[in-house]
């Protein structure tokens, strides 16, 4: 029997979370649920849509609802609203907030019994695995972690939620300098100004105060304020001609010693290029939510993040032919 997944929120990553279920023969899609019009919305693939008002009306029909709001507003409070019904995913990206975030997620879930994953993406996500797996491995050495250069959904989200602002698109980028002194085994003290810059294209309002959202964008914390942020304001038509796509990317890299004094150096590095954003998080979901549905099955209550989770519950194969074909 096919897992039943609800999308809560149909932007950019509740639409790729339903091509994703596509991919994944255990999956079924069950229904949208969106703050717009339901008559507005065309699904990709005729799933039904329903009003986000009426989600609890179908807490019996839905094994797990994949959450595909921005973490700035959205995800703090629908996350524990919708895990006292169901089993829920997320990919809340507010590092600096996870573990608030966790706590009362934690809460919701543990009440209604239910299973909660949150802050599954690829950064949370993947690059979490990847630095615990390594710091682990190699104990005596630093971790650094690279984004971009690519489009960042949340930052790009908190953007357009600022007054005055009609659309927005926010590109992280490495530093080069930094990057090579890592790689090249330097062990660098790096700020967090040090490693990156963002880059902001805006469409204003007409007739918005310009300075005044240049200013709330450079000042945000969490998201701009301890970055060298560079602010353009560009025309609609701008945007949708150059701006048009959702790529992103980055590095994990662990640097270490081992053996006597340290002798031995050893560079570790973990890279993605996703021509998607949007997409490779949407299918980083979708895995989660396979893994969420079995865990409730087992009795594990509660929030989970992606350290908390065995691969193997990953996958849709049967753990012996996982061992056979991937160990």
């Amino acid at each position: 029997m096919a897992i039943r997944i609800g999308i809560y929120g149909y932007g950019n990553l509740g639409r790729g979370v339903e091509l994703a279920c596509k991919q994944n023969a255990d999956m079924e899609v069950v229904g949208v649920f969106t703050r717009r019009d339901p008559a507005s919305v065309k699904t990709q693939t005729g799933v039904p849509v329903y009003a986000a008002n009426d989600v609890f009306e179908m807490k019996d029909k839905i094994d797990v609802m994949i959450l595909c709001g921005g973490s700035s507003t959205d995800l703090p409070k629908q996350t524990p609203e919708l895990a006292k019904a169901f089993n829920v995913v997320d990919s809340f990206d507010t590092h600096a907030n996870i573990p608030t975030h966790v706590a009362a997620v934690d809460a919701a879930a543990m009440l209604s019994k239910k299973t909660a994953t949150v802050s599954v993406g690829w950064d949370p996500g993947m690059f979490s695995l990847m630095r615990a797996y390594a710091l682990s491995v190699l104990p005596d050495g630093q971790t650094y972690t690279f984004w971009g250069k690519g489009v960042s959904q949340g930052h790009s989200d908190a953007i357009r939620r600022i007054d005055g602002v009609q659309d927005a698109k926010q590109y992280t980028i490495p530093k080069e300098e930094a990057l090579s002194a890592v790689r090249a085994g330097d062990n660098p003290e790096l700020s967090t100004r040090d490693k990156h810059i963002r880059v902001c294209y805006v469409v204003a309002k007409e007739g918005a105060d310009k300075a005044k959202i240049e200013r709330t964008i450079v000042e945000m914390p969490n998201y701009f304020a301890d970055y060298d942020t560079t602010v353009h304001f560009i025309s609609q038509e701008e945007l949708n001609r150059d701006h048009a796509g959702l790529p992103h990317g980055g590095l994990v890299i662990r640097t270490g010693k081992t053996g006597a004094d340290g002798k031995h150096k050893h560079v570790v590095e973990y890279r993605l290029q996703l021509d998607s954003n949007a997409e490779f998080t949407a299918s980083v979901l979708v895995a989660y939510a396979r893994a969420t549905y079995r865990l409730n099955q087992e009795g594990g209550y509660g929030c989970k993040t992606a350290l908390d989770i065995p691969p193997v519950y990953l996958f849709a194969g049967h753990r012996d032919t996982l061992i056979a074909e991937l160990l």
